[in-house]
């Protein structure tokens, strides 16, 4: 994990242990390549092809305006499109990170991109450098993998306008004709969630590691409270919020006091859960997963996980960069239109009528005919 992967070797990312999730948390160096010379080319071809005519006036003129029409082009047709991934956690975090790195590489199965990745940044400032780095290293798309990037990106973006960025979680794309804004209906996999929990708790509690109230963890939070009440309205669900998405060791504390406190099922969201998911499987507890899918914490306490597919996204987002268009657009996941995907894990045995009730209420979610309320 370094600050600057380039090209950055897909195929040699292995699945690693928990503890070795929580070391790839952090930042590396920030370097700056420099910039790419591309454009010095244009000015030089016009001047010599009318050396004779008004060599006062027609040098001066081609040396600004060839420049001017076409400073750098969205991708010509079947060149590779670089991509650039700026991320606060690594790419193996089973969570938010992993969610958007497992989707661009299912963009890759079918197109012809490269991608090159910072993660575990979760220092704003060490994002922000590297976001600029990228843009200006000439990448076709920056994605600012991060609700906390938001302000960095508002001053970086206007100073590159022929490169095309992307910010999420958020449905603000700040004004900025070169950035697009993604988000996801998170409480729609909470409802699921939330629905589900509530038919399994025995005590009538539930425990929800919350990082920071803002975001899509808010709005899974708030979908899993309404999914719960909607299902049982005397279960009592208990939010802790740590106000970190990165702290491990605040995640275990949080799952261990709602443990204590009579919680028998619990929840959480970011790139933290794993030191929740830790204390769920010490002591027997189910978990209900958001982001990606968090099995591999433990097969024997995960009930299901809410999975973010962003190549819903990053599919129209590429076509609208190739059709000349770099930003000024929101994009959502859904149920409706397959960015969002309840997945189960079928080894921890979740009784059949339960299961049967969960999917009727995510055909109901998807055709619309129930809403989360949010």
């Amino acid at each position: 994990m370094t600050q600057r992967s380039r090209r950055f070797r897909r195929t040699a990312i292995a699945v690693l242990g928990v503890s070795s999730l929580v070391l790839a948390a952090c930042g590396g160096d920030d370097d700056e390549p420099a910039d790419e010379p591309a454009e010095a080319e244009e000015p030089t071809e016009e001047p010599a092809e009318e050396p004779a005519e008004e060599p006062a006036e027609e040098p001066a003129e081609d040396a600004v305006e060839e420049p001017a029409e076409e400073p750098t082009e969205e991708p010509a047709e079947g060149e590779t499109v670089q991509i650039a991934l700026v991320a606060p956690s690594a790419i193996n975090d089973l969570a938010f990170t992993q969610s958007m790195y497992d989707s661009l590489e299912r963009v890759a199965e079918t197109r012809d991109i490269s991608i090159d990745v910072s993660d575990g940044l979760f220092v704003v400032e060490d994002a922000g450098a590297a976001i600029r780095g990228y843009a200006e290293d000439g990448y076709d798309l920056v994605i600012a993998h991060g609700t906390q990037f938001g302000g960095p990106l508002a001053e970086i973006a206007p100073d590159f306008p022929e490169v095309s960025f992307m910010w999420g979680t958020s449905a603000d794309t700040q004004g900025l004709d070169n950035v697009f804004a993604y988000t996801v209906r998170s409480d729609e996999g909470g409802y699921v969630n939330g629905m589900l929990a509530a038919q399994i708790t025995e005590s009538g509690t539930i425990g929800v590691v919350g990082p920071i109230d803002a975001g899509d963890a808010a709005l899974y939070v708030d979908g899993f409270e309404a999914g719960a009440a909607a299902q049982d309205p005397a279960v009592t669900v208990n939010v802790n919020w740590i106000e970190s998405f990165s702290d491990v060791a605040l995640a275990a504390e949080a799952a261990t006091s709602h443990i204590s406190n009579g919680a028998d099922v619990l929840t959480g969201t970011a790139q933290m859960v794993v030191g929740a998911t830790g204390v769920a499987q010490q002591e027997g507890v189910p978990w209900f997963g958001t982001q990606s899918n968090q099995t591999p914490l433990g097969e024997d306490i995960v009930v299901a996980s809410q999975v973010y597919h962003w190549e819903v996204v990053l599919e129209p987002i590429l076509d609208q960069i190739a059709a000349g268009t770099l930003g000024g657009e929101v994009y959502t996941l859904t149920l409706e239109n397959g960015g969002l995907v309840i997945e189960f894990n079928d080894a921890f045995g979740l009784d059949e009528a339960i299961l049967a009730a969960a999917e009727e209420t995510i055909a109901a979610l998807t055709s619309g005919e129930l809403t989360t309320g949010l």
